[in-house]
């Protein structure tokens, strides 16, 4: 009896268990998972190249956001600089090329960013014919453009934010150094996009300008400069009607001294029938009319806009990133003929 129990119990644990030395089955491999893995095989060294200058640029600013600035107040306190400018020296010069390095690759982001998806992530694949070598293998065309899409924007998402919520640390740790010596203002183009959330909002511009091109085009060369040129007239649109998305404030005066702090928007003066007549363009017309002055104004966005102005641009940004990428899925499944 004991003998008959042992051999049932041997038994039952040698087909439930899996021997010893034999490896752990792998994991199954998804269609999900396989395009993701073929989007960042195909395109690893544009993924190295990106991280190398989010890398470096985040090395900057936290550079700057500590030794860098602390370098440049000690500096500033040693020269005696409370009352008058002076110069700072190499401090101050080594924290600007970094800070302004760092400010000016989210500006041109968006360009590189279109340049690369409408040559490489788009136009080269279909142009060699490997597009329609991956839509014979299981892989629809909408999930494949959807992988080609999705990729590229976690990481440019990941990059942007990581170095927007850097610059807002520098911006921070500067603020008494930007007080004193007045080293940039929130108004100013690289720093507003540096510092919010246009900067992300500009890269999936790019990124989506890029793949119309792309689908567009068909061809590489002609499709990356479209990208570029599309991104950059595109953002520069909407920067220089920027002022133009919040309403501004005014200050009005008896006197030309007009005390308003910010991006100036408009100035001039107010004639008795209420007329207002901007001088920022000090033409012959507008000298002419000066005698008829009763009191001078300014338009002006405060630093207080600095949000309101962010986001309602951002929005507009994304809107029409959206109805670029509705406009490319639309453009795909004309292409392959409503394949799905």
């Amino acid at each position: 009896m004991s003998t008959t129990t042992t051999t049932t119990t041997t038994t039952t644990e040698t087909v439930g268990t899996a021997p010893a030395g034999d490896p752990a089955p792998a994991p199954a491999l998804t269609p999900a998972r396989g395009l993701i893995r073929v989007v960042l095989r195909v395109h690893q060294s544009a993924l190295w190249f990106w991280g190398l200058l989010v890398g470096l640029a985040a090395a900057g600013l936290l550079w700057a956001a500590g030794p860098g600035v602390d370098a440049v107040w000690a500096e500033y306190v040693r020269r005696g600089c409370a009352a008058d400018y002076c110069e700072l020296g190499a401090p101050y010069s080594r924290y600007e090329l970094v800070v302004g390095l760092c400010l000016a690759l989210l500006a041109i982001s968006p360009a590189l960013i279109g340049a690369w998806a409408g040559g490489a992530l788009i136009a080269r694949e279909l142009e060699s014919g490997t597009a329609k070598l991956a839509w014979t293998q299981s892989v629809t065309p909408v999930r494949w453009f959807a992988a080609k899409l999705a990729v590229p924007a976690a990481l440019i998402v990941t990059g942007t934010v990581l170095l927007t919520l850097l610059n807002r640390l520098v911006w921070w740790r500067e603020e008494r150094l930007r007080e004193a010596y007045g080293t940039r203002n929130w108004f100013e183009s690289s720093t507003f996009m540096g510092h919010g959330t246009l900067a992300t909002a500009y890269a999936l511009l790019g990124l989506a300008v890029g793949v119309v091109a792309g689908l567009l085009l068909r061809r590489a060369l002609p499709a990356l400069a479209v990208g570029v040129a599309g991104t950059a007239v595109l953002a520069g649109a909407l920067q220089l009607n920027r002022h133009l998305l919040w309403p501004v404030e005014t200050v009005v005066s008896k006197t030309e001294e007009r005390d308003w702090t910010g991006e100036l928007v408009d100035r001039g003066f107010v004639t008795a029938t209420g007329e207002r007549i901007s001088d920022v363009k000090f033409t012959d017309e507008v000298r002419g009319r000066f005698e008829d002055a009763v009191s001078f104004y300014a338009d002006f966005h405060p630093s207080s806009h600095f949000w309101p102005l962010q986001l309602v641009e951002t929005a507009i940004v994304l809107t029409v990133t959206a109805l670029l990428v509705w406009a490319a899925f639309r453009l795909l499944r004309r292409a392959t003929g409503g394949t799905s």
